[in-house]
């Protein structure tokens, strides 16, 4: 997934140890009326992440994996979403055929106007970045269950206080996210990005043969302590707008110490496929440093429960909630 940034079909891409850059937006003073929204509930959000870490690891073809799906399933029909599966094969860095499954749920299908959320839900099969218990897969808590979580809150107040007829609301859970060689391992076939498996086939194998959506944000990393989300490379080359807009408004709740007005580099995540592949101008809400990197919890056994802050979850969650209710 995100251990590794490279040369992309299509795409340049930048290393980003080398080159994250330094450039720094001015914030604006002026603050801005919103329409109302719904009151994303931190707690809850919470709770959808300690339930998807009880499961296990949601590695693909696992027990933990199979009952994550059936229980996101049943919470989005809970809600009163349609839900549907994109299911499809891919092949792994190391030769093995997975079985994955792409989670789609979607609210006012007759809107012309769309808007996609999208997450991972998968988690990584090793722990790369630890030291020990390498081979073992992490519990995700903030790699997966966080952006699921946020999606899955701001699904129930959706269906809480509806929007506009006019606006129609598409989840994706995108599975086969957080593959890829371990950071130590030399790349077999550097033409081939061994990550990302749920956005790339989504890209190129739409749930609708036209589906298309005015703009999209993705979600990940988004509820860990401390957190800090930058304007990403990718975002601003295809969804400058969105971009702007969206931390604008996080500024006018008053998030404006999660989202950082300063520019990184690309980061090699879904967003870059349903971009350049979907065509869907997509931003990414990363939780990335341009000192730090992703964590000290990135792909180690760290990244349980306790990494998570519902302060985070907060502030992301409410900044996209009153994005989308803004349409």
């Amino acid at each position: 997934m995100k251990n590794k940034i490279l040369w992309l079909l299509l795409l340049p891409v930048f290393l980003l140890a080398a080159c994250a850059e330094q450039k720094t937006t001015e914030s604006s003073n002026t603050s801005t009326e919103l329409k109302p929204y719904p009151a994303f509930n931190a707690d809850s959000a919470y709770n959808f992440v300690q339930k998807q870490v009880d499961f296990g690891p949601r590695v693909p073809s696992t027990p933990g994996h199979a009952a994550t799906k059936a229980w996101m399933m049943e919470t989005l029909k809970k809600y009163g979403w349609s839900v549907e599966f994109q299911d499809f094969q891919a092949q792994t860095y190391d030769d093995l055929t997975w079985d994955l499954s792409n989670v789609i749920a979607s609210i006012n299908p007759q809107a012309s106007k769309r808007i996609l959320l999208a997450a991972h839900w998968d988690t990584r099969r090793i722990a790369d970045k630890d030291k020990t218990r390498t081979s073992e897969p992490i519990d995700g808590a903030n790699d997966g269950a966080s952006g699921v979580a946020v999606l899955l809150e701001i699904a129930r107040n959706i269906s809480s206080q509806p929007l506009s007829a006019e606006i129609g609301i598409d989840l994706i859970f995108f599975d086969g996210e957080d593959d890829g060689e371990p950071e130590y391992a030399l790349t077999r076939d550097n033409t081939k990005i061994w990550w990302c498996h749920g956005s790339q086939y989504w890209s190129k194998n739409k749930h609708l043969p036209n589906y298309s959506a005015y703009y999209g944000i993705l979600v990940d990393l988004v509820g860990g302590k401390n957190a800090r989300f930058y304007r990403e490379g990718y975002s601003r080359k295809y969804a400058s707008g969105i971009l702007s807009k969206v931390w604008g408004i996080a500024g006018t709740l008053g998030h404006s110490g999660f989202f950082i007005q300063q520019d990184v580099a690309e980061i090699l995540d879904d967003h870059a496929f349903t971009n350049e592949w979907a065509g869907i101008p997509t931003i990414d809400i990363i939780d990335f440093s341009p000192n730090l990197g992703f964590g000290a919890y990135h792909h180690t056994h760290q990244d349980a429960l306790e990494v998570i802050d519902r302060r985070t979850l907060k502030a992301v969650g409410e900044t996209v909630l009153a994005t989308i209710y803004q349409e």
